[in-house]
């Protein structure tokens, strides 16, 4: 048991350092004037254990086994700049965050362009 119990921790503590809220929280980018900051959602799953036991032959056995699978789910953008701050959100469960920041660096020289053109 004692194997599981090191298996478990050395996993939990990798866990640990993985989920922070710069994973949640991306890293902002600044493209003319606008501060971009990527928003995004996390979920993971996690199980682990082990067992001994002996078969019909008398012979003795163990095993141990820890799992888990996650996945990172893009929700939208915080644009910051001159103006204020807003959120933009990404349209879709299958949009991908590239194309949301795309979006949203479009949307905002098209607003620059036509306050010039005031």
């Amino acid at each position: 048991m004692a194997d599981v119990e090191q298996l478990v921790k050395t996993t939990l503590g990798e866990i640990e350092r993985i989920l922070s809220t710069k994973a949640v929280i991306g890293e902002p980018m600044t493209i003319e004037g606008n501060t971009i900051i990527p928003l995004v959602s996390m979920g993971f799953g996690f199980g682990g254990g082990g067992g001994t036991g002996a078969g019909k032959e008398k012979t003795e056995g163990s095993g141990t086994g820890t799992g888990g699978g996650g996945g990172v789910k893009p929700l939208g953008i915080i644009v910051v700049n001159a103006e204020g701050v807003r959120i933009e959100p990404i349209r879709g469960a299958s949009a991908a965050l590239v194309e949301a920041v795309a979006e949203g660096i479009t949307m905002m020289v098209e607003k620059r362009r036509e306050k010039k053109e005031e």
